[in-house]
């Protein structure tokens, strides 16, 4: 039987997570701390709620920086909302924080005034929203382009490298709602809060075995 890690640095529900992906079959999933646990696990999930600069502070003390970079190269790794903003370069979150540099590019503040066709867009981008499949990828199998998935932020992600951004959502600015690099797939939205295409997702990334 597999195992499927999800990294426990004091940060998000992952309580609910747990429970999507052992409801989509996953295998053996472990609510873990522990660096040996996860670098022993088939899969490694790395979900993320809160402000940055304390997701980060935790990161660094725990050194999952670098053991998310370690495990990260060589099986399906799988980045969730904060967890996924924390692989960028850096956040404009909290005056200014340094995060991970997996993926290059900036995660920025929507604005207190956001407008879509002159209309005032509130923040946090809670709730509902289309992402558009840019790029063909094995975690969208099953999945229609434009699927509606559940969000919840006030940051979003400007990455580097426009190749790396699988799928994109648009909430006043265009963003990218999924960034994907060799074994490492990122999302911003909650797969665990979408239902029936969150699921598939989560199905599709316990069967995946990290090529792209």
């Amino acid at each position: 039987m597999q195992t499927v890690a999800v990294i426990d640095y004091g940060m998000g529900n992952l309580h609910s997570v747990a429970k999507a992906l052992e409801h989509v079959g996953a295998g053996k999933v472990l609510v873990t701390s522990d660096a040996t646990v996860i670098r022993e696990a088939d899969r490694v999930v790395f979900p993320g709620v809160g402000a940055i600069r304390d997701c980060m502070a935790e990161i660094r003390r725990l050194g999952f920086d670098s053991l998310v970079r370690e495990v990260s190269q060589d099986r399906p790794f799988l980045g969730i909302c904060v967890g996924m903003q924390a692989l960028l370069d850096h956040s404009e979150e909290n005056d200014g924080v340094d995060c991970i540099g997996m993926f290059p590019g900036q995660v920025r503040f929507f604005g207190k005034d956001l407008q879509e066709d002159g209309e005032h867009l509130k923040v946090p981008h809670m709730g509902w929203n289309e992402v558009g499949q840019t790029n063909d990828h094995p975690l969208w199998h099953d999945i229609p382009d434009r699927a509606r998935f559940y969000f919840v932020h006030s940051y979003y992600i400007n990455a580097g490298k426009p190749a790396q951004v699988v799928g994109r959502g648009h909430y006043g600015v265009d963003f990218a709602a999924a960034l994907a690099d060799g074994s490492r797939f990122a999302v911003q939205f909650h797969p665990e809060k979408s239902h029936t295409h969150g699921l598939q997702l989560l199905q599709n990334f316990v069967a995946w075995d990290g090529r792209w």
